[in-house]
């Protein structure tokens, strides 16, 4: 259990220091900030939906190694799909990340998986949603979001 237990803090620790889809989106036709007022976390999404299709995202935005890890895995997760597998993989992502929810798997879910860790850190669970709630409310038309109006 500790080979994974690394396995995952290296996943983690690599998406904090190069973060995927980092920075401003040119063309973006969907956007949302997020705050967590808890830690001061910002991520701010953007969007490019065409029809029923996520085609590109990115985030900004300043914040711990696990908001921005997170946002990184989250636009690797979503990035090409269609807006109904979008909404199914962030809703999976936040039940799995609540206290006794439901596990992520490696195998079925990749890098998502190594975010289970921050179950153990309930004050952390809302730094690992941050970008998820924004991706929604961007998804939604809402240009804000707040961790603690969000149900985090």
């Amino acid at each position: 259990m500790a080979d994974i237990e690394e396995l995952y803090q290296e996943i983690i620790l690599e998406h904090n220091k190069r973060p995927r889809n980092y920075g401003p989106l040119a063309g973006s036709t969907h956007q949302a900030d997020g705050h967590n007022p808890l830690c001061g976390d910002e991520i701010k999404v953007s969007l490019v939906l065409e029809g029923d299709r996520l085609r590109s995202i990115h985030f900004q935005g300043q914040g711990c190694a696990i908001s921005r890890a997170s946002a990184s895995m989250m636009t690797e997760a979503v990035a090409g799909k269609r807006i109904t597998e979008v909404r199914r993989i962030a809703d999976t992502v936040l039940k799995a990340l609540q206290l006794h929810g439901p596990d992520l798997v490696l195998e079925r879910d990749g890098e998502l998986a190594s975010l289970l860790g921050v179950r153990k850190f309930p004050a952390r669970v809302k730094c690992a949603t941050l970008g998820w709630h924004a991706l929604l409310a961007a998804l939604d038309g809402q240009q804000r979001i707040s961790t603690e109006s969000a149900g985090a």
